[in-house]
């Protein structure tokens, strides 16, 4: 019976409203219509408010055409009614004298409201919402199915998936369809009901004239309150329909409690708690407006916004700290996490809890921006990729110290004061300043420490001052670039290669697998950047290995020297000037003498001196370089290109900067003059 009932009810109904239609009823009966009219009216309102999504209520179209024929046809028979009989039941009359308060004029000014609101912004609103939806529904169909097709070819979904949502793709243009045009049935509604109110009024009042001899005011007070009472019953259901329908096609939020998703959205910002709060007290106390509401409600709007902030800044920490604690336990749990402790960085800048805020942006620090610089800076003058240089703070260290970490070991460091200014006299400065003394990081020259407000006078005087960033940086910067060749590994020269490869393929391929490796490039690039000599030029590069590797046999050396030549141009541009160059040279006898004692063996050559020989040739040499440097120049020496790598190899050790260039590697444009000779 049961089953029955749920398969036949709505064909009753229908039934049932066609009976209504022709036949007519009790007034009582028509009561009792009315009030389930507006319980269905009641019923999907909540329904449409409370759905997550549009696609819950689907049959939304049918069921409001249902709902305004059923509606239309109690209308019609309680219009019959009252022609008819001049009554119309209990709930018809208590509408009219409750809202209408007995006033004709007053019911028809409050049913003519409602029905503009009602006809002008909810119906014209929603008709034009579910237009322009339908369109873009219809119009953005290929593109999901596309990403449908997409995420199945991916694997990312699996084919019952797929299906479903290619269906709820489908119900969705059929739905906001099927919306659009039922949307024409609430605006027909509220026409209709504006309507049959004027021909009631009109016809109630004719008949109260003609048949039943009332003098125009009665009838006119008679009928229309009986008219504006069915208007009012037809209206109000007529409106909920119309704001569910609104709802509906406006619905955005897949949040099942729409009380908590509005809340949310409306009360989640402190700061408008703040601004309404102050406005309504100010409302209330200066512009006297109710302030026994205002100012208590806007007290409490403050309040309420001190504990939402409140609120969030303990859910944010909570959330923090969870995701961290989660964070670490699942890296723990994981059985590759070892493998993070045994990875060693290139470089590491460890930096004491003083020097913190140098580092943090938060607090106004821009020591990462400036190592980014100091990356590109290195690219661009080496054409060597800088590693990622990893800033870390160390409670070992002092507060203002910092250290340089290359492959796990400190290779250079120093101590600053923070929000200090290095000071250094460059030489030809008499006037001194108040500072605290101690020697630049780096260079080891001698330096003042001084305070903000001294900062100008000191540059005012031509001293070179340096904040605290900067001078890090600075060090970072030249300690990096001495040591570029241990941090140039074998992936850095495949993407050096791989580069050359995309322009000059015929190269990489005469050059390589056949005459040489990846590691032998290496090697040779190594050798350059150990002597500052720049690796960008690598078309160069690559060419000359291809023309000399066939011949090296291997000698990584030798193809050094054969690259050097030829990037003659570069290396003159780099360590000399336009004018006449100051340089040393080796005495032709003490070139011989390292001749001589060339060594060779299968994995390179070396020179063989004894130790007293090469102590009186690194003591020339630090006279030489003396003199030539309290000339205010960098010391240069020229050699034979046989003895070069085996010179600078020789004296490395004691002066690890010095630049040591053979005769081939000046291009023929440079001007140079000896000033010293350096002999055994």
């Amino acid at each position: 019976m049961r089953t029955l009932f749920k398969e036949s009810y709505l064909g009753v109904l229908v039934v049932l409203a066609v009976v209504v239609l022709v036949i007519p009823m009790n007034p009582g009966l028509y009561d009792v219509l009315l009030m389930l009219n507006i319980f269905l009216a009641i019923v999907i309102l909540l329904n449409a408010l409370y759905s997550k999504e549009a696609l819950d209520m689907s049959l939304f179209p049918t069921i409001l055409l249902m709902a305004t024929v059923f509606r239309m046809v109690i209308n019609v028979g309680t219009f019959r009614m009252i022609m008819a009989e001049g009554r119309a039941g209990e709930v018809i009359h208590t509408f009219g004298q409750f809202v209408a308060r007995g006033e004709v004029g007053i019911g028809l000014l409050i049913f003519a409201i409602i029905v503009i609101v009602n006809f002008m912004v909810i119906t014209k609103g929603s008709e034009r919402v579910a237009e322009v939806t339908a369109r873009f529904t219809l119009d953005a169909m290929p593109g999901k199915q596309m990403a449908i097709d997409a995420d199945l070819n991916t694997g990312l979904i699996d084919e019952q998936e797929a299906r479903n949502r290619r269906q709820k793709i489908s119900d969705e243009a059929a739905f906001y369809g099927s919306m659009d045009g039922a949307s024409k049935f609430v605006k027909g509604d509220a026409i209709a009901s504006i309507l049959i109110a004027f021909i009631s009024l009109i016809g109630g009042t004719a008949f109260g004239i003609l048949r039943d001899g009332l003098d125009f005011g009665d009838a006119i007070s008679k009928y229309g309150l009986l008219t504006i009472g069915d208007g009012l019953v037809s209206q109000i259901p007529a409106l909920l329909i119309s704001v569910a329908t609104g709802i509906l096609v406006t619905k955005a939020t897949s949040e099942s409690n729409i009380n908590i998703a509005v809340t949310r959205q409306l009360f989640s910002n402190p700061i408008i708690m703040y601004i309404t709060g102050a406005v309504l007290i100010f409302l209330g106390t200066i512009g006297r407006m109710v302030w026994y509401f205002s100012v208590p409600f806007g007290l409490l709007m403050i309040f309420l916004g001190y504990q939402m902030k409140t609120k969030i800044e303990v859910a944010g920490i909570e959330s923090e700290l969870t995701a961290e604690q989660a964070g670490a336990v699942e890296e723990m749990r994981r059985p590759e996490s070892v493998l993070s402790f045994m990875q060693l960085d290139m470089i590491n800048l460890y930096v004491g809890y003083g020097l913190i805020p140098m580092v943090e942006s938060s607090q106004g620090g821009d020591l990462a921006d400036r190592i980014f610089m100091i990356r590109r800076q290195l690219a661009l003058e080496t054409g060597a990729k800088t590693p990622t240089i990893r800033i870390q703070d160390d409670i070992k260290l002092s507060p203002n110290e910092y250290k340089i970490m290359i492959k796990g070991n400190e290779v250079a460091g120093g101590e600053i004061m923070f929000d200090h200014y290095l000071a250094i006299n460059p030489g030809y400065v008499d006037d001194e300043i108040d500072g605290i003394e101690t020697v630049e990081p780096y260079s080891g020259l001698p330096a003042l420490w001084i305070s903000e407000y001294q900062r100008e006078r000191a540059e005012a005087l031509g001293y070179n001052v340096f904040d605290s960033p900067a001078i890090i940086a600075t060090h970072l910067t030249e300690t990096i670039r001495s040591h570029l060749h241990e941090l140039l590994t074998r992936q850095d020269v495949q993407e050096l290669i791989n580069n050359v490869k995309e322009s000059n393929p015929v190269l990489v391929d005469e050059l390589m697998p056949k005459l040489m490796n990846v590691g032998d490039i290496q090697k040779v690039l190594a050798n350059l950047l150990h002597e500052g000599i720049s690796i960008r030029d690598m078309v160069t590069i690559l060419e000359t290995l291809a023309d000399f590797a066939g011949d090296a046999h291997g000698d990584s050396d030798m193809l050094t020297e054969q690259v050097r030549q030829t990037l003659k141009r570069s290396i003159s541009k780099k360590f000399f000037s336009n004018g006449a160059n100051m340089v040393l040279t080796l005495d032709p006898g003490l070139e011989q003498l390292i001749i001589e004692n060339i060594r060779q063996t299968s994995r390179g050559s070396y020179i063989a001196l004894d130790p007293a020989t090469t102590q009186t040739i690194f003591g020339k040499l630090q006279k030489e370089i003396a003199k030539i440097t309290s000339m205010g120049l960098d010391p240069v020496i020229l050699t034979s290109p046989i003895v070069r790598t085996y010179f600078k190899r020789l004296v490395d050790p004691i002066v690890p900067n010095l630049t040591v260039l053979s005769y081939n590697e000046i291009d023929t444009s440079v001007e140079l003059q000896s000033v010293g000779v350096v002999s055994a």
